[in-house]
């Protein structure tokens, strides 16, 4: 299974200009990924710069041809017109899709910082590798404790999620109700950008021991490259946002999974995006 996952900064690239279709060819030309995740997807969000009222998961969905489009919008505002504007994560994915879950981060108050509001999207997708749940989020950027807490928050999920695998299958006068229980492996792999780098205090929380029966986050650039700095993913061209290089994007899968990540890649070519392309490769 090969995964992409890459803050496309709702289609703008560093030439200023939206263009979903250059983030779709960019895609292609790295490879072929049997799931995709993408931050910073928006609905009719005009007010973004160089953006329109576009709604880009359709636009993606029609350029990502064989693909099924999973959306999480995080941030769901009136769009003074009668409509809605939103701002999230989606999953596309080429493999059967089993049930999908849109889990809003938490979002305390902390004073004096500008934040929004976050969201983690898990769907359980059937891959040659056997079922798994692919989660994808993007941690808030500008408050430390916000993210903390929202790290906390995905791991209590994921923990939950390896107890639902654990729960018995449900019985007949169930299937086809509301009660009827799907597939929730254990197996996972998170990715996104978490807005802290390699090096934060942050991802050491996420990476910490889980309790018995839960498969600890492991770091996909580390199973593969040990010891070895992390490469940037953020700062390669000019931005705004960082004063040196860093790696903002990660892939992290449960350890039960790490034996199988056979390669690790980020694509540092492409300037459709401030931030770039990050994959992996599961046998």
């Amino acid at each position: 299974m090969k995964l992409l996952s890459w803050n496309i900064q709702w289609g703008r690239g560093l030439d200023g200009r939206v263009d979903l279709a250059r983030i779709a060819g960019e895609i292609r030309r790295i490879g072929e990924f049997d799931v995709i995740c993408l931050q910073e997807v928006v609905v009719n969000f005009p007010g973004l710069p160089g953006n329109d009222s576009r709604d880009q998961v359709a636009e993606l969905a029609a350029l990502l041809p064989g693909y099924t489009p999973i959306y999480a919008p995080a941030t769901d505002l009136p769009d003074g017109r009668g409509g809605r504007k939103q701002f999230g994560n989606a999953i596309f994915t080429r493999l059967p899709v089993g049930q999908v879950w849109r889990h809003l981060l938490p979002w305390p108050v902390d004073a004096g910082v500008p934040s929004m509001q976050r969201v983690l999207l898990e769907a359980v997708v059937s891959a040659d590798i056997g079922p798994l749940r692919v989660l994808t989020t993007h941690l808030e950027y500008y408050s430390g404790l916000q993210r903390q807490i929202q790290i906390d928050a995905i791991r209590a999920l994921h923990a939950e999620a390896c107890a639902h695998a654990r729960r018995p299958r449900a019985g007949k006068g169930e299937e086809g109700g509301s009660f009827q229980v799907f597939a929730r492996p254990a197996a996972a792999v998170l990715c996104g950008d978490m807005n802290f780098p390699a090096t934060a205090p942050e991802r050491a929380r996420l990476l910490a021991p889980m309790a018995a029966g839960v498969p600890a986050f492991r770091d996909s650039w580390e199973v593969l490259h040990p010891g070895t700095p992390h490469a940037p993913t953020v700062g390669i061209h000019p931005v705004d946002f960082v004063d040196a290089p860093a790696c903002f994007d990660f892939v992290f899968l449960g350890e039960d999974l790490a034996p199988r990540l056979k390669a690790h890649g980020i694509d540092a070519e492409t300037t459709a995006s401030d931030h770039q392309p990050v994959w992996v490769e599961l046998r």
